[in-house]
Parts: C-alpha cells; structure tokens; sequence
C-alpha cells in the first residue's frame, strides 16, 4: 500500500479491514471488530456484521493472517466484539449463532458491550 494512500476505516460496516489484531492473555490472538452504532440503529447492520464475520472467518481459515502474522501461527484464534451496548432481539440471537459456528471451527467469539449492560 502506497504511504500517501487513505487508510480503511474501522468498523463492523467494513469487512474490507480487520480493526485490530493483538495478542490475548492465554497465548493466543484476538481480532477485534468495533461497533460503535447502537444496536437498530442502521437497517444494513446485522447484514454488515455477518459480513465482518465471515471476512475474519476467510482470513484465519485461508492462513492469510498466519502469513501476515508469523507469530500467531498455531496459535489459538479468538474474536470480540466490542459493541456501544449489549445487544438483544435480533441482534442477540444472530450473536449467539455467530459464537456457535465459531465454536464448531475451534475460535473463541466473545461480545464486550462498552456501554451500559441489559
């Protein structure tokens, strides 16, 4: 990418950028997704969640983020979520399916609402 090239926002909107990848306490690594919309609060939301999703999916399970990250190679893959708030209905729902299906690949999914909890 060229130096004078704009950066990709962050955000769930945007499965073209993974927000943040860091180590986690157990050994393993993180890759974060942001949501700072409240939950409703965009039509297109949950759509673009999935897409985020499945975009981190692509990239752990192609080995591109053991290319991109030779440390993290082998290493235990865990995603969170940190979201304005907790989320409930039909976005709560659609979480815990996306935690499920993480789980039967062998990743952690975890939500961090950073507001206040329901």
């Amino acid at each position: 990418m060229a130096a004078d090239a704009p950066r990709e926002e962050r955000g769930v909107h945007n499965p073209r950028v993974v927000d943040l990848i860091r180590p986690d306490a157990a050994g393993g690594v993180e890759l974060l997704m942001l949501e700072t919309r409240p939950w409703g609060s965009d039509p297109a939301q949950l759509e673009q969640l999935e897409a985020k999703l499945n975009a981190y999916l692509g990239y752990v399970q192609t080995g591109a983020l053991a290319r991109d990250y030779p440390q993290y190679a082998g290493a235990a893959v865990r995603f969170r979520l940190e979201c304005a708030g907790a989320p409930s209905g039909e976005a709560a729902k659609m979480l815990t399916a996306m935690r499920d299906f993480c789980a039967g690949d062998g990743i952690g999914f975890e939500v961090s609402p950073l507001g206040g909890s329901s």
